[in-house]
């Protein structure tokens, strides 16, 4: 394989990788938009459908690809997010909206469940690191890039647009891995659908004492970002005036927390184990979201203060989210595919939460968002003291050999 085709491959299936993220993060400015045209408050509700499709399709699509191989569950699900894109540039209330966003998440899962395994099928092992860490990169176009393109496209032609732009950039992908991607894995007739073996498999994962201690843990803590997410579009835009445009902005800045903060685990895990980070992360959150609680409650922090704390909060974030993950498939090798996809569910299952809670707020202030950050890091620090000693022997590594079969 040439440079150039390395390089092109890496940037097509981090594009595939970047649907769902990209698929959230450009309409987020439009909360307020399309509140005012739906005449609702609750548009939250349509982030927290998204997250509910992303968790099931993740469950759906990983045993598809195995049977039908990679290109045609990638085609039909591509197929199914542009139908529902168009949906929801035509949704008239937000049930329709919610309903539309669901589907949307169920078709964009085929993206980022299949450049993941693709990854595995297409690169020699010993570079699927370095590729992983290349499509992270691509990945973070999306925070950075997408609130902003969205703002914009709200403020000049509407919301709904934004959808028709999401189709289009799918079908833009839909045409590029039919003529540039290979299909990487051919269809196994003999891998089996059947319900039983597939719950077995869960199961056996679930009854890991360290998979669930940081699953869960990691989840909960992880849930502070779709808090973010959820609430966040409110905040800068209703309750401190700012524009859509100017919103994109200040998310593309917090972004780098995130994003930063990620990249300084890399050279964290040099020194430290991943439990020591853990621990020490999840602390420096606790105590974080605790003075944003109080401060907003007294009306401490203005605009710039606001978006400090929102800053720190999610470099803890970033630092904590890798380790926990890492933690948590540590243990694996047959089942690591199973334990990421139940990862994922439990993720997906409480941004959900998150992102319904805080649709019932009136958002006058940050209050709501300082709650229900609090609430998590603290929920997420307990559950790491209980569970931990429920693990008897820490494994803070996979076996060699074992993290090739994650991403499969």
């Amino acid at each position: 394989m040439t440079k150039q085709r390395y390089f092109f491959l890496v940037l097509i299936l981090g594009a595939l990788t970047a649907l769902s993220p990209f698929s959230i993060d450009m309409y987020l400015p439009a909360f307020p938009a399309i509140a005012k045209s739906l005449h609702t408050t609750r548009v939250s509700f349509s982030l927290a459908s998204f997250f509910v499709g992303i968790a099931l399709g993740q469950l759906l699509y990983g045993p598809l690809l195995d049977r039908f191989g990679r290109k045609n569950p990638l085609y039909a699900g591509l197929a199914l997010y542009v139908l529902a894109s168009a949906g929801c540039y035509f949704s008239g209330s937000i049930e329709m909206l919610c309903t539309w966003r669901f589907i949307q998440a169920v078709g964009s899962c085929a993206a980022g469940v299949a450049s993941l395994a693709m990854v595995r099928d297409i690169f020699p092992v010993k570079d699927n690191a370095r590729v992983f860490a290349l499509l992270i990169l691509v990945l973070s176009v999306s925070p950075l890039l997408a609130p902003t393109i969205g703002g914009y496209i709200s403020a000049a032609f509407g919301w709904q647009v934004i959808f028709i732009i999401l189709a289009g950039i799918s079908l833009l992908i839909t045409i590029t891995i039919i003529f540039a991607l290979p299909e990487s894995y051919p269809p196994d007739p003999t891998y089996s659908l059947k319900p039983i073996p597939i719950i077995t498999s869960f199961l056996q994962v679930l009854k890991n004492p360290q998979f669930y201690t940081y699953a869960i843990c990691g989840a909960v803590s992880f849930s502070a970002l779709f808090t973010y997410l959820s609430a966040s579009p409110f905040v800068f835009i209703v309750v401190y005036g700012l524009s859509s445009k100017v919103y994109g902005w200040i998310f593309a800045f917090l972004s780098i927390g995130f994003i930063g903060s990620s990249q300084l685990n890399n050279m964290l895990t040099k020194r430290f184990k991943s439990e020591q980070i853990v621990n020490v992360s999840l602390l420096c959150m606790v105590i974080i979201s605790a003075i944003f609680l109080v401060g907003s409650l007294n009306n401490w922090f203005g605009l710039y203060g606001t978006i400090g704390m929102i800053f720190a909060i999610l470099c803890c974030v970033g630092i904590t989210y890798p380790n926990t993950s890492a933690l948590s498939l540590a243990p694996f090798s047959k089942n690591a595919g199973t334990a990421a996809a139940l990862m994922g569910v439990f993720q997906m299952a409480f941004g959900t939460l998150v992102s319904v809670v805080v649709g019932l707020f009136k958002n006058h202030n940050t209050v709501p968002m300082a709650v229900i950050i609090a609430v998590s890091s603290l929920v997420a620090f307990v559950i790491l003291l209980i569970g931990r000693r429920m693990v008897p022997q820490q494994i803070d590594e996979p076996v060699a050999g074992e993290a090739n079969v994650m991403v499969h």
